[in-house]
């Protein structure tokens, strides 16, 4: 618990009033039991919402659950089988969502520890007031054919997760490993005094109290400093999960938030403390590449797109991929480059796309086989999962980058079978059709520099800033006007 709360410390600078946890202390008195009469106890104790998350160590998992009222104590009872042989304690954290009205939610974190990969585990939640269901997951192994499947996905909510059914099968059909949720969730979670939050958190609940939920925060999250994501989830190396990484297999993964460059009412610090952890933490994972040579990032909004979207993909500067305006301080491109990231994940759009290999407008389109050893990332935005906003729609005419795109409700499978392997595929959610299926090859990994330069150069097609592929996207200007 010490390393959760030095990581608090750590990352407060993302988190306002509303968005910091509020940790209970362990010898606090709650209110029901204040009253020392036996046949009183708490009013609403019933535990829900549980889902657990990887605590960045194969022998380790987080449970997270919520309930209406402090029980006091409560515990996480597992063991294999039914022989519950361990009991885990959980701190309680008093979530209170800035709204007038709302109810106090209390949410609960344990952390498990001493999991054997490969060995199943039963669990249940809650305390002498009452338990939830019993679920089970298993310890995190490398599947027979290398690698763990991951459901990845952006853009999911409550009305119309046409997604939701299909992954909750894949989950309890023993199919998948963990999920990657990359930023917007319920649309939104505070609405209506934050029950749209708990409905979401239950609909998930079939899927997520099985295996590891994973999530990056996105702009439907922003309320109030985005407290709903803050404190309903719980992510390895910081108890906010604004930004975290982690290693599992053969990948370092990397989270990002992409929102900190849009809600700037919450202070411009943020956007460069994110930046400094970033750099360090890239450095870092390239100085292990001989044993975890993979670098994939997640972060809600992308860099490259072409829908309607106007604040992304109708322009060819994106603030995420360039930085602040002006000064260009904080681009995220240019990193990634440099630092040898070999996919970068997007959602936002409510669309899947995959890219070519591309960088800096330079695109490695001039030969048969661009993922093998690409010269430059691999950006995919996979913002399809459903939700009530409906799909957003291409430009006719793809800029030279856009490789693959379906405007298709539907969710992506990936698996990252060992150190050269990495599969994609793109799953329909309305038909048993995978519309999209691609390998990323990589017989080396690391910084990218001089010599990738030339093989973009070499192969690729640079795309200037002046340069229009087609009149419906740009403005042209005549002696007789504008058209």
């Amino acid at each position: 618990m010490r390393a959760l709360l030095q990581g608090l410390l750590v990352f407060t600078f993302a988190a306002g009033v509303f968005g910091r946890l509020h940790l209970l202390n362990p010898n606090r008195i709650p209110k029901w039991k204040a009253l020392n009469d036996p046949n009183q106890g708490p009013i609403y104790p019933q535990p829900e919402q549980v889902h657990i998350s990887y605590a960045g160590d194969p022998t380790k998992m987080f449970v997270t659950w919520l309930a209406f009222d402090d029980t006091g104590v409560a515990y996480v009872e597992w063991g294999e089988g039914r022989h519950w042989d361990r009991n885990t304690t959980a701190h309680v954290y008093l979530f209170k969502d800035g709204q007038k009205g709302s109810d106090d939610r209390y949410i609960y974190r344990a952390l498990l520890t001493g999991i054997e990969p490969g060995k199943t585990y039963r669990y249940h939640v809650g305390s002498s007031f009452g338990w939830s269901s019993i679920y089970e997951f298993t310890g995190l192994k490398e599947r027979s054919d290398g690698g763990y499947r991951m459901a990845v996905f952006g853009d999911m909510g409550n009305q119309n997760a046409r997604s939701l059914g299909k992954i909750q099968e894949l989950v309890q059909r023993g199919e998948l490993d963990m999920i990657l949720h990359v930023g917007d969730m319920a649309y939104d979670m505070n609405e209506d005094h934050s029950e749209m939050g708990d409905e979401f958190m239950r609909q998930i609940e079939p899927a997520a109290a099985y295996i590891p939920y994973m999530v990056a925060v996105g702009n439907h999250e922003n309320n109030q400093n985005f407290t709903q994501y803050v404190n309903r989830f719980t992510m390895p190396g910081s108890e906010n999960g604004l930004m975290y990484s982690y290693d599992l297999g053969p990948v370092h993964y990397v989270v990002i938030s992409t929102e900190f460059y849009f809600y700037t009412n919450w202070g411009y610090a943020q956007i460069g403390n994110q930046w400094k952890w970033l750099s360090e933490d890239l450095e870092k994972a390239n100085a292990n590449r001989d044993k975890v040579p993979w670098i994939i990032t997640m972060g809600h909004r992308p860099m490259y797109c072409s829908d309607f979207d106007g604040d992304d993909c109708t322009k060819y500067e994106s603030i995420i991929r360039t930085g602040l305006p002006g000064t260009h301080a904080y681009g995220l491109e240019k990193l990634f480059y440099n630092h040898g990231v070999d996919l970068a994940i997007w959602a936002h759009e409510h669309s899947y796309e995959r890219m070519f290999p591309v960088y800096d407008r330079t695109v490695y389109n001039g030969t048969k086989s661009p993922y093998l050893d690409p010269p430059a990332p691999v950006h995919v935005v996979t913002g399809s999962a459903g939700c009530r906003e409906n799909t957003d729609q291409f430009v006719k005419h793809p800029p030279p980058w856009s490789a693959f795109r379906s405007s298709n409700y539907g969710f992506s499978l990936m698996q990252v079978h060992n150190s050269t392997h990495l599969h994609f595929q793109q799953v329909a959610a309305a038909k048993d059709e995978v519309e999209d299926d691609f390998w990323i090859v990589r017989t080396r990994h690391g910084k990218m520099g001089r010599e990738e330069k030339k093989m973009l150069k070499r192969h690729g097609t640079h795309i200037p800033h002046h340069y229009c592929h087609h009149q419906s996207h740009c403005k042209v200007y005549t002696p007789y006007g504008e058209f």
